[in-house]
């Protein structure tokens, strides 16, 4: 069996780094908001270069709290507009409910499945107060036009980064900057199958405004900046220190590894030729190792008939997943969207299948999936 993801494998590769910094942190009697946390806060701010780095407990919650420091801040209120593309995970839209703000759906391009810019416009009305843009599967959703927009209508672009730590944007300067530095914050996810993942679920908040990383610190230790007062009705959203630690560890090795996700990346582009299969999409005459906007946290090719070919893989010992069955729009949670349409939104749902891409799946094993879809 070829596993979509060996997350067993992937961590054993620095499985002693892992065992000291974890013994480290039992040893040391501190499990929250000590050492570690602090010290992976920098690295992370460092790594990105951005001002504030907040060490939270999971990536919905980076989201959450920074649409809970906009209202506390002021700059937004409930019942206001967030635009967030309709196929996203739903996470970007609970974050966006659970604020009492109103998630205004856009369709993505067919071509990346980010985004489309240029919908964008024609949904700004007077309650709009923000942008989420999600870089989905690992690439780079940004524009000139995204940042032209934003000024014009005064509105803040949050990015949600849980699937592209690492990946560049460059400008038409030539100015590369990473994800989670383009917006005015950023969520992030470190889950145990992200690019950089912990040995469970925490995340983090960046931002280079002091104002908006002082009221999410707070917000998420209680509302309080100083123990035992609280300045804000605040959540508990804090990353434990083994996380951290763990954490910090991997950081380390994460470029190497985004690495190795763009040469197989490059593989299969090169090597998958089936009329059936929808390749992704990259709008660069670059290798796709030197495409530094994807850092593919998921390799996901389309079919009319997914259902089919994903039988047929499992029945060859290929593992796959499918991002995503159901998007948010048409799940139960949110039955007063049910009744609306996004075409190409429901067309990715229904056609996209994820196939096997990390840092330990074998150039053998690359052959092997790709010989299988050829023949399908």
């Amino acid at each position: 069996m070829i596993k979509f993801l060996d997350l067993q494998k992937i961590n054993a590769q620095y499985a002693d780094e892992i065992k000291n910094a974890t013994s480290r942190v039992i040893d040391s009697g501190w499990y929250l908001l000590g050492n570690e946390v602090n010290q992976f806060e920098v690295n992370l701010a460092n790594y990105l270069q951005v001002k504030h780095s907040i060490a939270v407990a999971n990536g919905l919650d980076a989201l959450r709290l920074i649409l809970k420091a906009y209202i506390e801040m002021g700059f937004m209120s409930e019942g206001d507009e967030i635009i967030v593309p309709a196929n996203t995970y739903i996470a970007s839209i609970l974050a966006i409910t659970d604020n009492h703000l109103e998630p205004v759906l856009v369709d993505p391009d067919i071509e990346t499945y980010n985004l489309d810019c240029s919908l964008i416009e024609k949904h700004i009305t007077s309650r709009t107060k923000a942008i989420v843009v999600v870089h989905l599967y690992g690439q780079v959703c940004w524009s000139e036009q995204l940042e032209s927009l934003a000024q014009k209508y005064k509105l803040k672009i949050i990015e949600d980064n849980a699937q592209a730590i690492g990946a560049y944007y460059t400008d038409k300067e030539g100015v590369s900057r990473k994800t989670g530095t383009l917006g005015d914050a950023a969520g992030f996810s470190f889950y145990p199958g992200k690019n950089l993942g912990a040995l469970g679920d925490a995340g983090a908040v960046t931002t280079n405004d002091d104002e908006l990383a002082n009221t999410v610190r707070a917000l998420g230790n209680y509302g309080s900046k100083q123990k035992y007062q609280h300045d804000f009705q605040g959540l508990n959203s804090r990353m434990d220190e083994i996380q951290a630690a763990v954490l910090d560890v991997k950081l380390n090795y994460l470029d190497k590894e985004n690495q190795r996700r763009r040469v197989i990346a490059q593989k299969y582009c090169e090597n998958i030729h089936n009329k059936k299969i929808t390749l992704p999409h990259l709008d660069s005459k670059k290798a796709l190792t030197d495409c530094l906007n994807h850092v593919w946290h998921l390799f996901v090719i389309r079919c009319k008939d997914r259902d089919r070919l994903q039988k047929y893989l499992t029945e060859k010992e290929v593992e796959t997943l499918i991002h995503y069955p159901i998007p948010p729009h048409k799940q139960g949670a949110y039955r007063y969207m049910n009744h609306l349409s996004f075409s190409i939104t429901e067309m990715i749902h229904n056609e996209v299948l994820s196939i096997p891409i990390s840092t330990v799946i074998t150039d053998e094993e690359v052959d092997i999936i790709v010989d299988l879809i050829n023949k399908f």
